[in-house]
């Protein structure tokens, strides 16, 4: 097989399962893993595919790109919901906890309504409305204010000031992407300068994010992964991947989404 014709099927490997392992190719094609190597790095050069340890994945969209909160809320609902509930377990009556923008922040929302004296901050318009729907005279709600992004965060120095006068105990934080280079990611200056004011407000940070966030990279970092308390995951993230996360997370919390 001709090198062009090696890297077309490689590629359409690749399309069909989202991503390959060297020693995956090595075994299928009979090439040298040098050769599969070269193959992926002419790929990635033409911006087909993403070179990540190990293999490769196909090419994701720009760091800067930045989908809605409505097209990112029909994606992986089953591993949300189950995150979601294994972070509402952390919550208890009585304490103040701010909760950033995201879809899976929006899915704890839902499940805290039971929850007595809650005080609740946020700089998501979704994360608000869910706990408006359900209102208690014992619940607190704090929106922010500030600049709406297409993910529905409220963002810039009037959110920044606001996050920056509270102080909570918990902060259950979405993201975009999280690697061991980048940390957690965000796709918008704007929200990562908040994000970043959450951090600080709060005694304990814990991040929730499917295993599509792994080696996905947004424009801004918010934290590095050791900033993290907890690390919500679901099952879906791979054995190297978790063994990466667990030596800097405090702890890694792996739910099965089935």
């Amino acid at each position: 097989m001709l090198a062009q014709q090696r890297q077309s099927a490689i590629l359409d490997l690749i399309r069909q399962r989202g991503g390959v392992r060297v020693s995956h190719l090595v075994s299928r094609f009979g090439v040298s893993d040098m050769t599969i190597r070269r193959d992926l790095e002419v790929l990635a050069e033409r911006g087909l595919v993403d070179k990540v340890h190990g293999g490769a994945t196909l090419a994701g969209p720009g760091s800067a790109d930045e989908p809605g909160f409505a097209a990112k809320s029909v994606r992986q609902q089953a591993e949300k919901r189950a995150i979601a509930e294994r972070a509402a377990v952390l919550v208890e009556p009585g304490m103040a906890i701010a909760l950033s923008a995201g879809t899976t922040t929006a899915a704890l929302a839902r499940l805290l309504s039971e929850v007595r004296g809650l005080t609740v901050v946020t700089n998501s318009v979704p994360v608000a409305d869910a706990l408006y729907q359900d209102p208690r005279a014992d619940q607190t709600v704090v929106l922010t204010g500030g600049i709406r992004t297409p993910s529905d965060a409220l963002t810039g120095p009037v959110a920044e000031a606001a996050v920056s006068s509270l102080n909570v105990d918990l902060l259950f934080l979405g993201v975009h992407g999280m690697s061991p280079r980048t940390g957690f990611t965000t796709p918008n200056l704007l929200e990562a300068g908040v994000n970043r004011c959450l951090i600080n407000s709060a005694r304990r940070l814990v991040v929730l994010a499917d295993h599509t966030k792994w080696e996905t990279t947004g424009i801004a970092t918010i934290a590095p992964l050791a900033a993290a308390d907890v690390l919500v995951t679901d099952s879906g993230l791979p054995g190297e991947a978790r063994a990466t996360v667990g030596e800097q997370v405090g702890e890694l919390v792996v739910v099965d989404a089935r």
